[in-house]
């Protein structure tokens, strides 16, 4: 049976030496009421009592919806301070500011919000002294599904070996609130987007893959689809005389 304790414990310990390491005063994270991102936030707040997290709502009506409430439920529940940064307008100039000089892709265009959210917390840790905590799994890191300096940046990632299915019982485990855990995962990039939908796998079947090596064949070419052309993002960019 998984011992949960010792691992949240272990997790901590980890979390409290990049914070020795880097001889910073606190941590931020980005809070988008989903799992991921509640399971770092309690796994830091026990680390560090300066934990912020940081609600940035950006165009999407769920982000102002249910994504709010759910990021403060969480912040609640594990006694966490939360900030607001509205960031719809910022999104706004920066569209209308390309579109002069590009016609700017869908995909692109949807990789504005993490973007812009990065920044932002990376603004609130510069100022602050704080570290910023990743909130990507294992699973999303594998399929290369997250914003390449954006939700895919950080200084510590204190839950990137565990699978979505693993971070759903960890996050039982520790009593978080049960509309949480019970939504679809989701990015909240677009109106009615969901993870599983977008990508055409369910996190079950990558999870499955992950741990077992096994997978329906349908499955296992998205699997494998989106884990090669993400290769990319996995690594720093190559540099000439060094790589």
């Amino acid at each position: 049976m998984r011992d949960y304790e010792r691992e949240f414990q272990d997790r901590v310990a980890f979390i409290r030496e990049r914070l020795r390491e880097a001889h910073a005063d606190g941590i931020v994270y980005g809070n988008s009421g989903g799992k991921d991102c509640t399971l770092v936030g309690a796994l830091c707040k026990a680390a560090c009592e300066n934990t912020v997290g940081v609600i940035m709502p950006c165009a999407s009506s769920r982000n102002y919806g249910s994504d709010t409430q759910d990021a403060l439920a969480a912040g609640e529940k594990f006694g966490i301070e939360q900030r607001t940064v509205d960031l719809t307008a910022v999104r706004e100039a920066e569209k209308a500011a390309l579109g002069k000089a590009v016609e700017i892709s869908p995909a692109a265009l949807s990789n504005i919000a993490p973007r812009l959210r990065m920044t932002t917390l990376y603004a609130i840790g510069g100022s602050e002294n704080r570290l910023v905590a990743g909130t990507g799994n294992r699973s999303e890191r594998y399929m290369g599904y997250f914003t390449k300096w954006g939700d895919g940046a950080c200084d510590f990632n204190p839950i990137g070996d565990l699978t979505a299915t693993e971070v759903f019982a960890f996050l039982d485990y520790l009593g978080a609130p049960r509309s949480i855990i019970e939504k679809a995962p989701s990015a909240g990039l677009f109106e009615g987007q969901t993870d599983e939908q977008e990508m055409g796998v369910t996190y079950a079947a990558i999870d499955r893959y992950l741990t077992c090596g096994e997978a329906e064949e349908k499955d296992l070419e998205v699997i494998r689809r989106y884990h090669g052309r993400s290769a990319h993002k996995l690594v720093l960019p190559p540099v000439y005389g060094v790589d």
